[in-house]
């Protein structure tokens, strides 16, 4: 690669195409809208392009103009690491909260997006396009080669009933103001370091029946997320937060 070229300047770009040496991309409108009037890009001008499969490229942008654009493909960049294998399963709030919990999950690294419906949902509707879409711009924006997988909503009864065939051997991290252990660090120190996924409930908790569902599992596991009552949306960023510190990939 050119040494001159500053790879923190070149603007982030996510393709869901093929990428490898030579490999020459056709984006859709939307994006070559995005590549030429918002990024104001021009031919040979560069683009680090990902798609979640192959890696991260430096691209040339071949083609530009109003009716159609070009990248190709010039050479991979070094790897980033693989995120931890942690999901993030959460009631469906309205829509700019639920946009903004994708963001912040997919920039604390969660592999996948999982919504679940609970007894005192409110949102009960998951627009998964759009939730996809938050996704992928936050790892444009942070760097981010990885992009959750966005999984159809389940209600919770299921999840848990299905969960030793679908998720044997991955801890369900339940956060919940009743857990037993009151310091969420103490708690989570005695959990498996292998594959976890992290529960947030609506915003008016859970039932009683869910609370007794979830605590009578062998695979879940309670915190406390402190002595205050948080939005939900507040409460993602604060257990993932703790669970990568504790468990994943800041340790």
């Amino acid at each position: 690669m050119d040494e001159t070229i500053n790879l923190k300047r070149i603007p982030r770009l996510f393709l869901n195409a093929p990428l490898a040496q030579g490999a020459r991309i056709a984006p859709d409108r939307d994006k070559c809208h995005y590549l030429t009037h918002v990024l104001r890009l021009r031919p040979g001008d560069h683009a680090r392009v990902f798609n979640a499969r192959d890696g991260e490229w430096l691209c040339a942008i071949e083609k530009a103009d109003r009716k159609a654009c070009a990248v190709v493909c010039l050479e991979p960049l070094p790897a980033l690491p693989a995120p931890a294998d942690i999901d993030y399963i959460f009631a469906p709030l309205k829509r700019a909260r639920l946009d903004y919990m994708a963001q912040k999950a997919t920039e604390m690294g969660v592999r996948r997006l999982r919504p679940v419906i609970t007894e005192f949902t409110i949102a009960r509707r998951v627009n998964l396009a759009r939730l996809a879409a938050n996704a992928v711009e936050a790892a444009e924006q942070c760097n981010i080669v990885h992009v959750p997988q966005v999984v159809e909503p389940a209600p919770l009864e299921d999840l848990l009933a299905n969960w030793e065939k679908t998720d044997a051997g991955r801890t369900l991290i339940c956060c919940d103001e009743a857990a037993p252990v009151t310091n969420p660090v103490t708690a989570l120190q005695g959990a498996p370091r292998g594959p976890l996924a992290v529960l947030i409930g609506p915003e008016g908790g859970f039932s009683d029946s869910e609370r007794h569902m979830l605590r009578t599992r062998d695979f879940v596991l309670p915190i406390s997320l402190g002595p205050r009552i948080l939005r939900a949306d507040t409460a993602a960023v604060a257990a993932l937060a703790l669970v990568q510190a504790v468990l994943g990939d800041w340790g």
